[in-house]
């Protein structure tokens, strides 16, 4: 009968459910009234429209539905529609007892910015539950002896639900010897007695049975039953009376086991078995019972169990006491759980944003903890920390939530991963804490440049390099993650000697590799710069420029060329020395350059056939060919000298010359010009005196003007310089001072003023050397040397003192300032007598020394 109405009422629930929903806003708070064992996915109401939420907001705020329980979640929130509904099995009689009122506490979180709303959801009761005894057979031993209108007290029954839906009243089944009465306590408990309508007598019946039914007061009514068996005795006239009818007692909730509780007594004015007392539970529940037990010869209740306040934290038991022949008795026993600091506070991480761009800034919210202390009081009072040392701190919000958010700027490169240990600890005695462990990452972001490992980079190559050779490498690091991170070289745009530079090198891109696209030479630059733009893959890309310095190292790959005379046609090829020269006089010289630099520019003069081989020598570094010895009558009048200029591997080819020599006796033919020897005379003393009187000049100017510094080199006709010939780096070919001895030649209407002697005819510095350009030579000589008409022989030349270095030698400056200046006479007369030559040379020889004596 009865689960067959259980039945009908759980059909009919799930059909109607009678629902009623209260709104009210305080504060934030919204409230709904439900009724239990609604279905799942029921419609409480739609919470978006009672707080004026859109829905827009519900998913872009992570809207959802949190709560203290740790066990389950009874609602839950569709963000599309904003509607508050059921997400789990809800049974008032689980979740409060025999609470008059139960409510379900659960809160609505929004995040960006933090935002919290209390929902109450007030579950009311349905008849769900039928009416149950605590034992299915009541059992009175009654002495025949009781007196008509006696009282029997009967077991209560027990019924989950509560108002109006609990028990509400008792039937007994019809006979002639008992009734029922039901009395309704202070509480609203109702209470059933047996009262006793007519005298028993044992000789007619010894028992007696009888169906006892419990019924509520639900819609529609649910009803429990139970057997009274009655078994008539002799007169037992008293029942066991307790001292107190309500006991009370508190127990910690971390009692240790078999721990006294509270002791019940009661007493019988009966003597014998009709005196003694049992003690049991009445109608206990099974949770109840596992946590206590009682002690049935003295009325003992310990602790049996593990007590827990923040499940129950008060507990009513029900304790009767029987006597022999069966008269009883009832006591109620109240016991209060009381708090211990128990429990450790619970750390939930409600929202994390991971990773965490590293440039966001200071103060961003990046999770938001919930701390829980299921203590009460200040045992569930809860403080929450950080460790020092990261850049994160935690901000109190609403109720028992955190913010954590960023208290400095982050930075990937320096620390890419943080782990956050975050300590609750309650105020409790002694203390319990608990910690977290959050693990952090930084997102990268493209904020660092790549960077060379050096300023700039210098690179070696020699001339003649094979196309694609490697000349260095450069490298550039960028500390970002990934493409911010992954650099890339590339040659910016820029011109070497008018070409695009890309035509000269190629840089890899991956690697940093510089490699040579063509050949280099030495002869037409010496070193270039380009510059290497390091970018990285980010977004927006960032970039560094380094400058590369590229120096091209010289290969002698030039012969020698020689300058004078000319290896061109014959119009120096030819020498003219008079007969009566001494040995060691100056004849000629060799004048030959090398494009190369350095030892590779170094040359040295050898003849290699000579008409007569003793007569003739050259000097091996100055190219000077002089006489061995004093000419003879016997010598050729004609000699030829076929000599070169080389080193190492690069000879220059063989180059000849003729030398003449001129006999200058007397000749009647001569005598004509007698005349004009005199007149020359006379012009040489006027010369000399004008020459005397402007050295004189000069020397009162110098001791008011300083000196000018003469940058000297040996004079040469542009004609006979190579097309490209370039500086060689103070390592050139001709000696910077020389000194020559004065001579003569006949034979043409001009006569030189030849090269003195050399200082060292044997020594070759390598700081002394030619150091001219094309331009240089063309400046010195002018466009006439290098006219055809010079023809005969001979233009002016001056010997000056080369410089290898203007801004840095300070020795060649004031070697520059003992250079030699040689001056030119002319001759109109072709056959003169030996006499008139000495005569001519000696009054150059006072000339020359005068020159010295001044300078």
């Amino acid at each position: 009968m009865g689960s067959a109405v259980y039945g009908r009422l759980a059909m009919n629930c799930y059909c109607v459910v009678f629902l009623f929903v209260a709104l009210h806003f305080a504060h934030g708070d919204v409230s709904y009234t439900i009724s239990e064992e609604v279905k799942v996915g029921f419609v409480i109401g739609n919470i978006a429209k009672d707080l004026g939420l859109g829905m827009a907001t519900l998913s872009s705020r992570k809207a959802r539905i949190d709560t203290d329980r740790d066990d389950k979640r009874y609602c839950d929130i569709n963000l599309s529609t904003g509607d508050l509904t059921v997400s789990d099995r809800i049974d008032r009689e689980s979740l409060c007892g025999k609470k008059a009122s139960c409510v379900l506490k659960e809160e609505l979180v929004l995040e960006n910015p933090l935002e919290l709303h209390r929902i109450s959801i007030h579950v009311q009761d349905i008849n769900d539950n039928a009416p149950e005894f605590s034992e299915d057979l009541i059992s009175f031993e009654i002495r025949e002896s009781a007196d008509k209108g006696a009282r029997f007290l009967l077991t209560e029954a027990r019924d989950a639900d509560i108002g109006t839906n609990a028990v509400q009243l008792y039937n007994l089944q019809n006979n002639e010897h008992f009734t029922i009465n039901v009395n309704t306590d202070v509480s609203g408990r109702k209470h059933s007695e047996l009262v006793l309508l007519k005298e028993l007598d044992r000789e007619k019946a010894k028992e007696l049975k009888l169906v006892l039914t419990a019924v509520d007061g639900g819609s529609p009514q649910r009803s429990g039953t139970a057997i009274i068996h009655i078994t008539v005795l002799d007169a037992n006239d008293n029942a066991p009376v307790f001292s107190q009818a309500v006991y009370e007692a508190s127990v910690p909730e971390n009692s240790l086991l078999d721990t006294v509780v509270v002791t019940v007594s009661a007493t019988d004015a009966d003597t014998g078995p009709n005196g003694d007392i049992t003690y049991n539970f009445d109608h206990v529940s099974d949770e109840h019972v596992s946590l206590f037990s009682l002690n049935h010869k003295t009325g003992e209740i310990k602790v049996m169990g593990s007590l827990d306040y923040e499940t129950e934290s008060s507990m009513e038991l029900r304790v009767r006491a029987k006597d022999g022949p069966g008269l009883t008795s009832y006591c109620t026993v109240v016991i209060d759980i009381t708090d211990v600091n128990d429990n450790p506070p619970a750390i939930n991480l409600k929202s994390l944003s991971n990773p965490i761009p590293e440039n966001v800034p200071p103060g961003t919210e990046v999770g938001i903890i919930n701390v829980q202390d299921r203590d009460s009081e200040t045992n569930g009072q809860v403080r929450c920390s950080i460790q020092q040392g990261v850049p994160f701190k935690l901000v109190p919000s609403i109720k028992n939530y955190y913010s954590l958010v960023t208290t400095g700027q982050l930075d990937r490169e320096l620390v890419s991963d943080y782990n956050i240990t975050i300590t609750a600890t309650d105020e409790g005695s002694p203390p319990l804490s608990s910690s977290k462990s959050v693990q952090l990452s930084v997102a990268d972001i493209n904020d660092n440049p790549p960077v060379f490992e050096e300023q700039s980079y210098s690179a070696y190559v020699s001339e003649n390099n094979k196309p694609g050779s490697t000349l260095c490498s450069v490298n550039a690091r960028d500390p970002d993650w990934r493409q911010n991170g992954t650099v890339v070289y590339s040659l910016l745009a820029g011109e070497v000697n008018g070409a695009p530079v890309s035509s000269y090198l190629s840089v890899n891109g991956d690697t940093g590799v510089i490699h040579a696209v063509r050949s280099f030479d030495y002869e037409q630059f010496r070193s270039f710069k380009i510059h290497v733009m390091a970018r990285d893959n980010g977004s927006p890309p960032l970039s560094s420029n380094m400058t590369v310095s590229v120096f091209i190292s010289d290969v002698n790959d030039n012969s020698p060329q020689i300058l004078y005379p000319s290896p061109e046609g014959n119009s120096f090829m030819t020498e003219l020395v008079p007969k009566a020269a001494h040995g060691g006089s100056l004849v000629s010289k060799v004048i030959a350059v090398d494009a190369d630099s350095g030892q590779n520019a170094w040359l040295s003069y050898h003849i290699v056939k000579s008409t007569d081989p003793g007569l003739f020598t050259i000097g091996i570094h100055s190219g000077e060919i002089r006489t061995q010895r004093d000419i003879s009558e016997s010598d050729s009048m004609k000699q030829n000298l076929v000599y070169y200029t080389d080193y190492d591997t690069c000879p220059c080819p063989l180059l000849s010359s003729d030398i003449k020599l001129k006999d200058l006796s007397y000749n009647e033919s001569n005598s004509k010009l007698t005349s004009y020897l005199i007149i020359a005379l006379v012009s040489v003393s006027t010369f000399f005196l004008t020459f005397i009187i402007i050295i004189l000049g000069l020397r009162f100017c110098r001791r008011r003007k300083p000196r000018l510094l003469l940058d000297g080199a040996v004079a040469i006709p542009s004609g006979y310089l190579p097309p490209n010939y370039a500086d060689v780096d103070g390592t050139g070919t001709l000696r910077s001072a020389y000194n020559y001895d004065a001579y003569l030649t006949t034979g043409s209407r001009t006569s030189d003023f030849k090269y003195v002697t050399s200082y060292n005819d044997n020594t070759l510095p390598a700081d002394q050397t030619l150091k001219k350009s094309p331009s240089d030579f063309t400046d010195v000589f002018g466009d006439s040397y290098g006219s055809p008409e010079v023809g005969s022989f001979h233009c002016h030349q001056k010997i000056f003192s080369s410089e290898t270095n203007r801004n840095n030698n300070k020795k060649e400056k004031n070697e520059r300032e003992k250079a030699l200046s040689a001056f030119n006479l002319n001759h109109s007369a072709e056959s003169v007598s030996r006499i008139i030559l000495l005569t001519r040379q000696s009054c150059l020889e006072t000339v020359k020394r005068l020159f010295y004596l001044f300078f």
